[in-house]
C-alpha cells in the first residue's frame, strides 16, 4: 500500500495540487484523467520520488518497490536490444549474489538459536522469495517474450539500441520495467509509441499484473480494459471514482448534476427561512422563533458546486495558399534500410485537396513514406512533390525536437515571422499558454504541453499540404476534439498518419494502406475502409500477420480493372455526397424563406428586428448557404474531373 497525504505543489505562481490525499491498494488499476497541464505527470513524479513538493509526503512500506515510466527519457547508446532489456535484472544480480553470501554465513555459523542466525534464515527466505517473484531462473524467455509481445522481431535483438527510432526505444525502456517486476507500476502515455497489437498485448500483461499500476494515457479504450479506478485532477483538487474511464465520465456527470440539484434546493430553504425571519422578527411573541431560525442559517453547511476546468485550445489553421493540382506523385517508389525492404513498387497520386490517411501496422512504412514527402529520407523511384506545395510537417517525434533549454515565450517567437510576430502571446493564449506559463522552460513541460506547442509553431505560416505524423499523441481527449474540428476546417491538401479511428472519421476521403511492403489505395473515410477490409476495427488489421504483397508486371490488367472499380466508387460516393449536400441547401433556403417572409410583412417586421437572437440566427443561415454552396461547387467540380 503506497499513500499519498496532504501533497501541495506549487509551480508558476499557481497552486497545482492542494492537500491531495490518497491511497495506491495492492492490485489496484488506476487511470489518472484530467486536462494536459492539470499536474498528471507531475503526480507521477512525486510518487516515484523524481521530484519532492511543497508539503505533505509519499509513504510506502519497507521493501516496496516502484517502477516508473516517463514520457520523456534519456537513451544510452552501445549496447544490443537484449543486452540493454537484460540491464533490468541488475537487482536479480544483486540478490544472487546477497542469496550466495548469506549461505556462506549460514554454513560458516553454529550459534542456531541466536538472534543473529534467525535473521539469516529469514533474510535467505526473503531475498528467495523476491527472486521468484521476479522470475530470477528464466531470464531469457521472459526477455524474449516480452521484446516479442512489445513488437520486436528475433533479428533485431542484436542490433544497437541507436539504430532504432526514439519510439522503439520507449519499448525496450518498457520492456526494462515490466521485467523488473516492481510492486507498483508508473506509466505516463505507456501506448504513444505503440501499434494495435502491442496494445493488445500490455493489456493482457497489466491485466493479469500481481502489482498495482497507476498510470497516464489518453486511449480510452485502453483504460477501459484495464483500469477499475480513476482519479481526476482539476484546479488543484482530486476526485477519486470506483470505475474505469467511461464508468467515470458517467459518474462525473451524475455527481455534477446531483450537486446543482442540491445546490438549488438548498437556495429555496435559505430564501424561504429569511422570509419567515423577516415576516416574525418584529413580533414580540415570535422573536425566539425567528432568532432559532437564524442560528440554523448560520450553522447551515453550504452546498458547494465542484468548480470544472473547461478551458481548452482555440485555433484554426491559416488558410492554405493555393498550389498546382498535383501535390504528390509516386512512381515505382522503393525504399529500404540495408538489406531490409519497407516498402517497393508503390505508385500514387495525392491531388489538390485531396485529405488522406495513413494506416497500417507499425513498421510497415507510415512515418517512412510521411519522411519522403517532406524530404528527410532518401529513396529509389520516382516521387515528385507538385510546384509551388509549401509544405508543413508534425513530425510523431515533434515534441522530441524542441530545443529545451528555450522558454515557451522564446520557442514561438523565434519561429515567428512578419505579422504573426506580433500576436505571439494571443496564439500562445490560444493554445493554453497564459501569464507565467509563457516563461516555462520547454524542459519542464509534460508530453502534452509540448505536443500544443510543437502544433502551435505549425500555425504560425500558411502551408498548403499538412502532413501529420500520430498528432494526438500526448494530447487529451478535449484537445484531440479541438485538432479534429481545426483540420475539417482546413482547406488544403491533408496527410494524416494514426492509429485512432475515432479522430480520423470524416476527415479524410482516402485511405492509404501499407501492408506487405506495397501501398493500396481505397476510397472514402476510415468507416469505409474497414468494410471494404471487413473488419469492425484497426486492431483486427493490426492483428493481422504481416505478409509481402508482390507486384507482377503481368498483373497489371488486373491493377487496372481494380482502379476501374475503385473510379467508379468514387463517383458513386461523390454522386451521394453531393445529394446530401442539396439536401442541406434545401433546408437552409427553406429556413431563410420563412425569415425573409416575416420580414417582408410589416406586421412582423419589428418583431424580428428587435428580436435579437432570431436576427443572429438569420444572418447565421445565410452564411451557412454560402458555405455548403461552396462545398456543393467542389463536389461538383470533382465529379466532372
Amino acid at each position: 500500500m503506497v499513500s499519498i497525504n496532504d501533497i501541495t505543489v506549487h509551480f508558476g505562481g499557481r497552486t497545482l495540487f492542494e492537500d491531495v490525499s490518497f491511497l495506491i491498494n495492492k492490485q489496484d488499476r488506476i487511470g489518472l484523467a484530467g486536462r494536459n497541464g492539470a499536474g498528471k505527470s507531475t503526480l507521477l513524479k512525486i510518487i516515484a520520488g523524481e521530484q519532492g513538493c511543497d508539503s505533505g509526503e509519499v509513504t510506502r512500506p519497507n521493501n516496496f518497490t516502484i517502477g516508473y515510466l516517463p514520457q520523456d527519457m534519456t537513451h544510452q547508446p552501445g549496447k544490443t536490444v537484449f543486452e540493454e532489456t537484460a540491464s533490468a535484472f541488475s537487482e536479480v544480480q544483486a540478490l544472487e549474489k546477497k542469496i550466495a553470501h548469506t549461505n556462506e554465513q549460514i554454513a560458516t555459523r553454529t550459534d542456531y538459536e541466536s538472534d543473529g542466525y534467525m535473521k539469516l534464515i529469514h533474510d535467505l527466505h526473503d531475498f528467495s522469495e523476491r527472486l521468484n517473484t521476479l522470475g530470477g531462473y528464466s531470464l531469457h524467455a521472459d526477455i524474449e517474450t516480452t521484446l516479442l509481445g512489445l513488437g520486436f522481431e528475433r533479428t533485431d535483438f542484436n542490433r544497437n539500441t541507436e539504430e532504432f527510432s526514439g519510439g522503439w526505444r520507449m519499448r525496450i525502456e518498457l520492456a526494462k520495467l515490466l521485467l523488473m517486476k516492481p510492486d507498483l507500476l508508473l506509466l505516463d502515455e505507456p501506448t504513444n509509441h505503440l501499434d494495435i497489437e502491442s496494445i493488445q498485448w500490455l493489456e493482457d500483461f497489466l491485466k493479469n499484473y500481481f502489482g498495482a499500476v497507476l498510470m497516464v494515457s489518453h486511449d480510452k479504450a485502453f483504460l477501459d480494459n484495464i483500469t477499475n479506478r480513476t482519479i481526476e485532477i482539476t484546479m488543484g483538487r482530486i476526485y477519486d471514482y470506483k470505475g474505469n474511464y467511461s464508468k467515470y465520465l458517467r459518474l462525473r456527470k451524475e455527481r455534477k448534476e446531483s450537486q446543482i440539484q442540491a445546490a438549488k434546493n438548498q437556495q429555496k430553504y435559505i430564501e424561504k427561512t429569511e422570509a419567515l425571519i423577516n415576516k416574525f422578527r418584529a413580533k414580540k411573541d415570535k422573536a425566539a422563533f425567528a432568532q432559532s431560525l437564524i442560528k440554523k442559517l448560520d450553522k447551515l453547511e453550504v452546498v458547494e458546486v465542484d468548480e470544472e476546468d473547461t478551458s481548452s485550445m482555440k485555433f484554426k489553421f491559416p488558410p492554405a495558399p493555393r498550389s498546382s493540382r498535383m501535390v504528390v506523385t509516386a512512381v515505382d517508389t522503393k525504399k529500404q534500410y540495408g538489406e531490409k525492404v519497407i516498402f517497393s513498387h508503390v505508385n500514387f497520386k495525392i491531388e489538390r485537396k485531396d485529405r488522406v490517411a495513413f494506416v497500417g501496422r507499425n513498421g510497415e512504412g507510415k512515418t517512412t513514406m510521411s519522411k519522403l514527402i517532406v524530404g528527410e529520407e532518401s529513396f529509389d523511384g520516382e516521387l515528385k512533390v507538385g510546384d509551388s506545395v509549401d509544405i508543413g510537417y508534425y513530425a510523431q517525434n515533434q515534441a522530441e525536437i524542441l530545443n529545451v533549454d528555450k522558454t515557451v515565450l522564446e520557442t514561438i517567437d523565434e519561429a515567428a515571422q512578419g505579422e504573426s510576430r506580433k500576436n505571439v502571446r494571443a496564439i500562445l493564449g490560444s493554445f493554453l499558454f497564459s501569464g507565467d506559463d509563457v516563461q516555462k522552460k520547454v524542459s519542464v513541460l509534460s508530453g502534452g504541453e509540448k505536443g500544443r506547442l510543437a502544433m502551435c509553431k505549425l500555425l504560425l505560416q500558411p502551408h498548403s499540404l499538412l502532413v501529420l505524423d500520430e498528432p494526438t499523441n500526448h494530447l487529451d481527449m478535449r484537445s484531440k476534439d479541438v485538432l479534429k474540428q481545426a483540420l475539417l476546417q482546413y482547406d488544403g491538401t491533408l496527410i494524416l498518419v494514426s492509429h485512432d479511428r475515432n479522430f480520423l472519421e470524416g476527415l479524410t476521403n482516402r485511405v492509404f494502406e501499407f501492408r506487405g511492403g506495397n501501398v493500396k489505395q481505397y476510397f472514402g473515410d476510415v468507416n469505409e475502409y474497414l468494410r471494404d477490409r471487413k473488419v469492425g476495427s484497426f486492431r483486427q488489421i493490426e492483428q493481422e500477420p504481416s505478409q509481402k504483397v508482390k507486384v507482377k508486371s503481368e498483373e497489371q490488367p488486373k491493377e487496372d480493372s481494380w482502379e476501374k472499380k475503385q473510379n467508379e466508387k468514387a463517383t458513386r460516393e461523390l454522386q451521394s455526397q453531393i445529394s446530401k449536400q442539396e439536401k442541406r441547401i434545401e433546408k437552409l433556403e427553406t429556413d431563410i424563406k420563412v425569415i425573409d417572409e416575416k420580414l417582408m410583412n410589416p406586421e412582423t417586421y419589428n418583431e424580428i428586428v428587435k428580436d435579437k437572437d432570431t436576427f443572429a440566427n438569420y444572418e447565421k443561415l445565410k452564411k451557412q448557404l454560402e458555405e455548403e454552396m461552396k462545398k456543393w461547387e467542389t463536389l461538383q467540380e470533382k465529379l466532372a474531373e
